[in-house]
């Protein structure tokens, strides 16, 4: 191991979970000559061949699976002495980036961030509203908000609130289509829900909980643009509370017969959660959640 650089595993870390130069490159903040650099001196140092190329990315050898095990544990322990350091290491600063549901992520968490910038202005936030389940093993975050549990993996899961959703419509919609005072009637209005084959979880399959004979005319991946189409006047739809009530266009339908739960999860790798600056923002947005209960439970 005469000139082996413990710094490389960096890169071939990045690597590993990217599949790409170019990707891993934007992750480290490098260009992808550098990234190629330095895989091609860890292979040399190792005397060991640890990826295959080819033209749509690179992947492990089996020498590279037994190294990304060992590489893992290194990088697990680097991150528990940053944590010891990081307790005494004030003010706060790094980065943390958020992983969220869209809706969540744009609608609650992203009009905080001025509040939690304001109390760690060192902090680098990022965050990413997108519809996906984020990899935490891959670190495409350091905490993010699920709809369920991880079932396998060193994951760390910590409750933050259940939701209420209901049925919604515009006013202007309601006011000039046939009333709706029972579940039966919803079968005869439009409806708006998601794709179905683009469902990353089943906790956002809410029409079969509805009524499974409702038929939705439009769909789309996005809340954000369900929630447009319904203040358009196009039809109903599902929405979480926290989001709908706070269009003045929307009144909830049936809230009465119609209410539906889910559960957001804050969820941090096991290596990651003792971080001070990860926990810092994780317990920000657990505060914040519940401090505006009645947004979410707005039945309770």
């Amino acid at each position: 191991m005469n000139g082996f650089a413990w710094d490389d595993l960096r890169f071939f870390l990045a690597v590993a979970r990217e599949g790409t130069l170019t990707s891993a490159a934007r992750r480290l903040r490098t260009d992808h000559t550098t990234v190629g650099r330095r895989i091609r001196g860890l292979e040399e140092s190792l005397a060991a061949k640890l990826f295959d190329r080819y033209p749509t990315g690179y992947t492990l050898t089996p020498l590279g699976d037994t190294l990304l095990e060992h590489a893992e544990r290194m990088e697990a322990v680097a991150i528990s002495a940053q944590a010891i350091i990081d307790e005494n290491n004030r003010p706060m600063s790094g980065l943390v980036r958020i992983g969220a549901t869209d809706g969540f992520g744009a609608f609650f968490i992203a009009p905080r961030l001025g509040k939690l910038s304001n109390l760690h202005p060192d902090l680098e936030i990022q965050l990413l509203a997108m519809p996906r389940i984020f990899s935490l093993s891959r670190r495409e975050a350091d905490l993010t908000i699920g709809l369920a549990q991880p079932e396998e993996g060193r994951l760390y899961s910590r409750k933050i609130i259940d939701y209420e959703l209901g049925v919604y419509a515009s006013g202007e919609y309601l006011d000039g289509s046939r009333a709706v005072e029972s579940v039966e009637d919803l079968r005869t209005h439009p409806f708006v829900s998601y794709i179905d084959e683009l469902i990353y979880t089943k906790e956002l399959n809410y029409i079969p909980r509805v009524d499974p004979s409702i038929r939705p005319t439009l769909k789309s991946s996005n809340p954000i643009a369900q929630l447009k189409a319904l203040v358009s006047g196009f039809g109903l739809g599902v929405l979480p509370c926290f989001m709908a009530d706070a269009e003045p266009l929307l009144r909830r339908v049936l809230a009465n017969k119609v209410i539906l739960h889910n559960t957001f999860w804050l969820i941090t790798h096991a290596d990651l959660r003792r971080l001070s600056r990860v926990r810092t923002v994780a317990d920000f947005i657990y505060r914040e959640v519940n401090a505006e209960r009645a947004l979410f439970l707005p039945s309770t």
